[in-house]
């Protein structure tokens, strides 16, 4: 029987040829009945880090999502598909009379940094008229999809030999990694397709550290369960007296010790701040700044 009191998120590396899915069923398998949940999804060819927020810490899964993504990814140049990746049908280019240089490549690959616009893959998870995009994309319905924002924080050629490119991506969440392999071929004149695809990290938890998706029994993931602070590492951190957790406990307000507080700026209204406890250690809540500068408690991980 797992500890119902499970609490903080599971650092797990996904092999290929498997769903994030798959490995989130095996872990609810062994954890029911307390919950879980991915903290964005790994397409079945990509390997690498998968987060999954286990017991409360569910409730910080968009936090999970909002950090920096890095990528190592394998683009082949000449050939397109339709799934913009290896994956799919796949039609081979003639070869460009003159091959793009790594010259060529960082200069394309420079103008899409940044806050960028970006056409999701037709094979994707994204919603069209209620339905999954790839789901009429594998019925042969025409499927356009409309551009959206996307944040790329750099991008740098670790190796380059015609026709294959390989990249370090740092990039924020939503970004389809084939769509820059799209993006990129068509802006060489020769076409691309990302084949291969591996995330080495999520905010601040590394490829380096994951359990293995294959030794996934309840005793490891209660070893390897990283405590729901380390989620909130780039918030501040206010660390509770008794009578705050007392407070804490009936929906009150908290005023700011400042000997508690631990922060590397001045705190602004509506800022969140992470409740604590035990030094630091133990998350209890998520805060909001009032414009009174208290701490008024909005999402509350403990209970009497």
């Amino acid at each position: 029987m797992a500890d119902q009191n499970l609490f903080g998120v599971l650092n797990v590396y996904k092999p290929a040829g498997i769903t994030s899915r798959d490995v989130v069923n095996s872990v609810q398998r062994l954890i029911r009945p307390t919950k879980c949940g991915h903290a964005g999804t790994l397409d079945p060819m990509a390997t690498g880090v998968l987060l999954i927020g286990i017991g409360p810490a569910t409730r910080l899964i968009t936090m999970l999502q909002d950090g920096a993504k890095t990528y190592i990814a394998e683009f082949v140049l000449g050939q397109t598909s339709d799934t913009d990746d290896s994956t799919g049908q796949v039609e081979r280019l003639p070869a460009p009379s003159e091959l793009p240089t790594v010259k060529m490549i960082n200069a394309r690959l420079q103008s899409m940094i940044g806050v960028v616009s970006q056409v999701p893959p037709i094979f994707s998870a994204v919603h069209v008229d209620g339905q999954r995009a790839y789901d009429l994309a594998r019925r042969g319905a025409a499927v356009e999809l409309a551009a959206k924002n996307v944040e790329i924080h750099s991008m740098q050629v670790l190796s380059y030999e015609w026709p294959r490119l390989e990249l370090e991506i740092i990039c924020g969440s939503g970004t389809y990694i084939r769509s820059i392999a799209r993006d990129l071929g068509r802006d060489l004149g020769c076409g691309g397709l990302m084949c291969r695809l591996e995330r080495t990290r999520v905010g601040a938890f590394s490829s380096g550290e994951a359990i293995s998706a294959a030794d996934l029994t309840l005793s490891t993931i209660e070893k390897s369960l990283c405590p729901a602070v380390s989620i909130v590492i780039h918030l501040p951190k206010y660390d509770c007296s008794s009578d705050d957790v007392a407070n804490l406990l009936c929906g009150r307000i908290l005023s700011i010790a400042e000997d508690r507080l631990r922060s590397d700026h001045a705190l602004f209204a509506d800022e969140q701040v992470a409740l604590t406890a035990n030094g630091f250690s133990e998350l209890l809540a998520i805060a909001i700044v009032t414009p009174d500068l208290r701490l008024q408690p909005r999402t509350v991980f403990i209970r009497q």
